[in-house]
Protein backbone atom coordinates (compact mmCIF):
# COMPACT_ATOMS: atom_id res chain seq x y z
CA UNK A 1 0.00 0.00 0.00
CA UNK A 2 1.13 3.48 -1.30
CA UNK A 3 0.25 5.51 1.95
CA UNK A 4 0.27 2.92 5.33
CA UNK A 5 -2.60 3.45 7.82
CA UNK A 6 -4.60 4.69 5.09
CA UNK A 7 -5.92 1.57 4.15
CA UNK A 8 -9.51 1.87 4.53
CA UNK A 9 -9.81 5.36 3.44
CA UNK A 10 -8.33 3.84 0.32
CA UNK A 11 -10.43 1.75 -1.07
CA UNK A 12 -11.82 1.04 -4.88
CA UNK A 13 -14.85 0.27 -5.66
CA UNK A 14 -16.07 0.08 -9.25
CA UNK A 15 -18.63 -1.40 -10.74
CA UNK A 16 -20.23 -2.42 -13.57
CA UNK A 17 -22.24 -5.46 -15.40
CA UNK A 18 -22.09 -9.03 -15.13
CA UNK A 19 -22.57 -11.07 -18.62
CA UNK A 20 -26.75 -10.93 -17.84
CA UNK A 21 -26.34 -7.35 -17.34
CA UNK A 22 -27.01 -6.98 -13.88
CA UNK A 23 -24.88 -4.12 -11.78
CA UNK A 24 -22.15 -5.76 -9.84
CA UNK A 25 -18.80 -4.56 -8.58
CA UNK A 26 -15.98 -5.32 -10.81
CA UNK A 27 -13.10 -4.16 -8.75
CA UNK A 28 -12.72 -3.81 -4.84
CA UNK A 29 -9.42 -3.21 -3.37
CA UNK A 30 -6.32 -0.86 -2.96
CA UNK A 31 -5.25 2.00 -5.34
CA UNK A 32 -4.39 0.78 -9.03
CA UNK A 33 -0.62 2.39 -8.10
CA UNK A 34 0.69 4.89 -7.28
CA UNK A 35 4.44 7.07 -7.00
CA UNK A 36 5.70 7.94 -3.24
CA UNK A 37 5.78 7.26 0.40
CA UNK A 38 4.17 7.78 3.62
CA UNK A 39 7.00 10.32 4.81
CA UNK A 40 6.83 12.47 1.52
CA UNK A 41 3.61 12.13 0.39
CA UNK A 42 2.55 11.30 -3.37
CA UNK A 43 0.01 10.24 -5.65
CA UNK A 44 -2.42 7.07 -5.72
CA UNK A 45 -4.62 6.14 -8.74
CA UNK A 46 -7.85 5.68 -8.91
CA UNK A 47 -9.18 5.73 -12.64
CA UNK A 48 -8.30 7.40 -15.94
CA UNK A 49 -11.22 7.42 -18.40
CA UNK A 50 -12.32 8.77 -21.20
CA UNK A 51 -15.16 11.89 -21.22
CA UNK A 52 -17.20 11.00 -24.23
CA UNK A 53 -18.73 8.39 -25.69
CA UNK A 54 -20.79 5.74 -24.02
CA UNK A 55 -19.99 3.90 -21.09
CA UNK A 56 -19.88 0.07 -21.55
CA UNK A 57 -20.71 -1.31 -18.30
CA UNK A 58 -19.71 -5.06 -19.36
CA UNK A 59 -16.48 -3.86 -19.48
CA UNK A 60 -14.25 -5.08 -16.33
CA UNK A 61 -11.42 -3.57 -17.21
CA UNK A 62 -9.29 -1.82 -14.38
CA UNK A 63 -9.03 1.78 -16.15
CA UNK A 64 -6.73 2.98 -12.94
CA UNK A 65 -3.29 3.32 -13.68
CA UNK A 66 0.01 1.79 -12.45
CA UNK A 67 2.52 4.51 -13.55
CA UNK A 68 1.62 8.10 -12.31
CA UNK A 69 1.51 10.73 -14.46
CA UNK A 70 0.21 13.86 -13.30
CA UNK A 71 -2.15 15.09 -15.77
CA UNK A 72 -4.76 13.28 -17.63
CA UNK A 73 -4.34 12.31 -21.47
CA UNK A 74 -6.63 14.29 -23.74
CA UNK A 75 -9.95 14.19 -23.39
CA UNK A 76 -9.97 11.66 -20.16
CA UNK A 77 -10.29 12.42 -16.45
CA UNK A 78 -8.40 10.89 -13.90
CA UNK A 79 -9.09 10.17 -10.02
CA UNK A 80 -6.56 9.96 -7.46
CA UNK A 81 -5.85 10.15 -3.91
CA UNK A 82 -2.69 12.31 -2.90
CA UNK A 83 -0.88 12.78 0.26
CA UNK A 84 1.38 15.84 1.37
CA UNK A 85 3.34 15.90 4.28
CA UNK A 86 4.67 19.29 5.85
CA UNK A 87 7.81 20.17 5.05
CA UNK A 88 10.72 19.26 7.44
CA UNK A 89 11.86 21.79 9.88
CA UNK A 90 14.77 23.48 9.25
CA UNK A 91 15.01 22.07 5.96
CA UNK A 92 16.81 24.12 3.28
CA UNK A 93 14.56 25.75 1.20
CA UNK A 94 16.82 24.54 -1.93
CA UNK A 95 16.67 20.90 -1.06
CA UNK A 96 12.92 21.32 -0.96
CA UNK A 97 12.60 22.59 -4.69
CA UNK A 98 15.15 20.12 -5.54
CA UNK A 99 12.86 17.26 -4.15
CA UNK A 100 10.04 18.75 -5.52
CA UNK A 101 11.62 19.07 -9.18
CA UNK A 102 12.51 15.15 -9.21
CA UNK A 103 9.11 14.47 -7.49
CA UNK A 104 7.65 16.09 -10.26
CA UNK A 105 10.16 14.54 -12.84
CA UNK A 106 8.48 11.47 -11.79
CA UNK A 107 5.12 11.52 -12.77
CA UNK A 108 6.43 13.66 -15.89
CA UNK A 109 5.52 17.03 -15.30
CA UNK A 110 8.47 18.64 -14.60
CA UNK A 111 7.75 21.54 -17.54
CA UNK A 112 4.43 22.15 -15.13
CA UNK A 113 6.50 23.73 -12.31
CA UNK A 114 6.30 27.77 -12.19
CA UNK A 115 7.74 30.42 -9.84
CA UNK A 116 9.05 27.97 -6.75
CA UNK A 117 10.17 30.85 -4.70
CA UNK A 118 6.44 31.24 -3.79
CA UNK A 119 5.91 27.34 -2.73
CA UNK A 120 8.37 24.57 -4.19
CA UNK A 121 5.72 22.57 -5.87
CA UNK A 122 4.03 25.28 -7.41
CA UNK A 123 2.41 24.26 -10.92
CA UNK A 124 0.01 24.67 -13.53
CA UNK A 125 -1.76 22.19 -15.14
CA UNK A 126 -4.64 22.76 -18.55
CA UNK A 127 -7.09 21.39 -16.53
CA UNK A 128 -10.66 21.12 -14.20
CA UNK A 129 -9.84 19.85 -10.61
CA UNK A 130 -11.88 19.24 -8.40
CA UNK A 131 -10.16 18.46 -5.00
CA UNK A 132 -11.42 17.48 -1.34
CA UNK A 133 -9.88 17.04 1.84
CA UNK A 134 -10.29 13.80 3.26
CA UNK A 135 -8.24 13.97 6.47
CA UNK A 136 -5.27 16.60 8.19
CA UNK A 137 -5.06 20.40 7.78
CA UNK A 138 -3.80 21.89 4.37
CA UNK A 139 -3.20 25.16 2.76
CA UNK A 140 -4.28 25.95 -0.94
CA UNK A 141 -1.28 28.71 -2.12
CA UNK A 142 -2.07 30.39 -5.42
CA UNK A 143 0.07 33.68 -6.60
CA UNK A 144 -1.11 36.25 -4.74
CA UNK A 145 -2.67 34.48 -1.77
CA UNK A 146 -2.89 31.14 0.27
CA UNK A 147 -5.91 29.70 1.69
CA UNK A 148 -6.45 27.45 4.90
CA UNK A 149 -8.92 24.35 4.65
CA UNK A 150 -10.34 21.79 6.55
CA UNK A 151 -11.43 18.29 5.55
CA UNK A 152 -14.65 17.73 3.58
CA UNK A 153 -13.77 21.27 1.99
CA UNK A 154 -13.66 21.23 -1.74
CA UNK A 155 -11.35 23.24 -4.24
CA UNK A 156 -12.47 24.01 -7.89
CA UNK A 157 -8.99 24.54 -9.40
CA UNK A 158 -9.33 25.77 -12.89
CA UNK A 159 -5.67 26.28 -14.71
CA UNK A 160 -4.05 28.18 -11.96
CA UNK A 161 -0.72 27.73 -10.55
CA UNK A 162 -0.93 26.52 -7.27
CA UNK A 163 0.38 24.29 -4.51
CA UNK A 164 -0.49 22.80 -1.29
CA UNK A 165 1.15 23.03 1.99
CA UNK A 166 0.18 20.65 4.93
CA UNK A 167 -0.16 21.74 8.89
CA UNK A 168 1.22 19.70 11.56
CA UNK A 169 0.97 15.98 9.97
CA UNK A 170 -0.02 14.37 6.94
CA UNK A 171 -3.24 15.90 4.59
CA UNK A 172 -4.90 13.17 2.35
CA UNK A 173 -6.87 14.43 -0.49
CA UNK A 174 -9.35 13.06 -3.44
CA UNK A 175 -8.72 14.98 -6.60
CA UNK A 176 -10.87 14.40 -10.20
CA UNK A 177 -8.74 16.03 -13.20
CA UNK A 178 -10.64 16.74 -16.38
CA UNK A 179 -8.60 17.40 -19.28
CA UNK A 180 -9.08 21.05 -20.65
CA UNK A 181 -6.23 21.30 -22.66
CA UNK A 182 -5.96 22.31 -26.23
CA UNK A 183 -7.64 19.77 -29.03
Amino acid sequence: MIFQGFEDTMRRIVTGDDANGKSTIIIDGPPSGGIGDPALGGLAEIWHEVTTGAINPKDASDLGESVSILAPAHGKVKVRWFMIQPTPPGAPPEMIAAAARQRFADFGAEHELRDQTRHPAMHQTQTLDIICLISGDASLVLDNTETRIKPGQIVIQRGASHGWTAHGGPALFLAVLIDRGPA
